[in-house]
């Protein structure tokens, strides 16, 4: 009756959890963990900021299990170690992730957990589809998403698993950390009491939002989920990114609603893939999340970060469209999907900012915010990545708005927010700053022309 040590990461969830099903299977004392380790250590201010939501959330629905989450701040080994001795543990169970520095930590811990004559088993729970499973015919990985999203839509997803009513608990609790001390959320600073309105937080409110998009909303999906002003997706990417709802839970819903004739059913299955390709390739080619995934774009004449892209960041372009989607990530924590490829455009293209940059803030404000599939969105729209659209494609701000916020509802809506000078999650000085320049910074025809002059001079693409 040895304890299994349970070490929780992206998969803040009790239903479908594959490893928590395997523990409480065994009929043992189960401990769950959640380590502040080296890799979520880096993680940026908001992120980090939701991770401590939903960890307060979890810690929760796991008392109402008769169980406890023990919260441990360390290298991922050491306090696996040290939590092994302190409980008598023979085992340590976790999900499996697939970017690189996640894919690094846990080789490590299961090759010296094992070593150290224990069983440390990993499980199949983040995406639908592990990376390894797809493969082209010719044995490769896909590169585009097209072919991929054909090789998988008619394969068989196990059902989910259900929640468990009783989770075993040890005879001794391990002594854990005060979640409080962690301060997850020191860097959000004015903003955190403004995006906590727009959050969405655990696996009940996951499931909540899953359950109305499919009854209300998945039928208009095709269109409405491009609209800027409409609440017309999901919303369940907060969701995912922290693992209180699983991608085979949506997956089956998607499918269900399929079956039911509802006509944006498979676009919603698409997008599920579409994340599903993200890691597939973060797997497979680890430098997309830090280099240009086609190397001849190392050629091509980035500009770093300066004045132009701070100007970005503080939705000061005087593009309506672009501001309005910057603000609104600082009052939610999130942003459009339509609005990320504008405001993505206009700094690589029209302002001719390195991708990096964009990259690197978008993984400081937002909630929902996946490693994969950030670094593949953003080299997607900068054109240096797969399946990117041809550089010369360069999205039109105003011409973009009129077609996908006609009424200008969108842009009113944000731009006339006084909470966007509340919400800044760093210490930034902006409630001085609250009028936007009259003149884009850089002009739509000019900076369209600059860009496709230094395309074409470096002949890449």
């Amino acid at each position: 009756m040895k304890p299994i040590i349970l070490w929780l990461r992206r998969d803040l969830r009790l239903s479908d959890n594959p490893a928590l099903d395997w523990a409480v299977g065994q009929g043992r004392p189960v401990i769950p963990v959640y380590v502040l380790d080296e890799v979520v250590e880096t993680w940026g201010a908001a992120p980090a900021w939701r991770l401590g939501l939903g960890l307060e959330v979890f810690a929760d629905a796991l008392a109402e299990a008769g169980s406890r989450l023990t919260l441990r701040r360390g290298k991922a080994l050491d306090v696996l170690r040290a939590l092994v001795e302190e409980t008598g543990a023979d085992t340590v169970v976790w999900n499996r992730l697939y970017v690189a520095d996640e894919r690094a930590r846990d080789t490590e811990v299961k090759e010296k957990l094992r070593d150290d004559g224990l069983t440390a088993r990993s499980f199949h729970a983040h995406v639908l589809f592990e990376p390894w499973t797809v493969e082209t015919g010719s044995g490769g990985f896909y590169k585009v998403y097209t072919p991929f999203w054909k090789s998988v839509r008619d394969r068989e997803v196990p059902a989910a698993l259900t929640a468990p009513s009783k989770i075993e608990a040890p005879e001794h609790w391990p002594e854990s950390d005060a979640l409080d001390d962690w301060a997850l959320g020191r860097a959000m600073r004015r903003g955190a009491a403004v995006v906590a309105d727009h959050l969405h937080v655990g696996e009940a409110a996951a499931q909540t939002r899953l359950g109305t998009f499919i009854a209300h909303r998945i039928d208009a999906y095709d269109d409405a989920r491009d609209m800027l002003a409409e609440d017309g997706t999901s919303g369940l990417s907060e969701n995912l990114t922290y693992g209180e709802i699983s991608a085979r839970s949506c997956w089956h819903a998607g499918q269900r609603a399929m079956a039911d004739g509802k006509k944006g059913a498979e676009t919603f299955l698409k997008e599920i893939v579409w994340r599903d390709f993200a890691h597939h390739l973060a797997y497979h080619t680890p430098e997309l999340l830090t280099e240009n995934w086609k190397s001849e774009w190392d050629a091509f004449p980035w500009r770093g970060d300066g004045e132009r892209a701070e100007a970005w960041r503080r939705g000061m372009t005087g593009l309506d469209v672009v501001d309005a989607a910057m603000r609104e990530v600082y009052v939610t924590g999130r942003m459009h999907n339509r609005a990320r490829m504008l405001v993505g455009s206009y700094l690589t293209k029209h302002l001719m900012t390195d991708w990096q940059v964009g990259r690197d803030w978008f993984a400081d404000v937002l909630v929902d915010w996946d490693p994969a599939s950030n670094a593949m969105g953003w080299q997607w729209v900068a054109g240096s990545g797969p399946d990117a659209s041809p550089f010369f494609r360069i999205f039109n701000p105003e011409t973009q708005a009129g077609k996908f916020d006609p009424e200008g509802a969108y842009r009113d809506r944000w731009l006339g927010d006084e909470s966007f000078f509340a919400a800044i999650p760093k210490s930034w000085d902006m409630d001085a700053e609250t009028t936007r320049p009259e003149e884009p910074i850089v002009g739509l025809s000019e900076g369209r022309e600059r860009a496709l002059a230094a395309y074409k001079q470096r002949d890449v693409g």
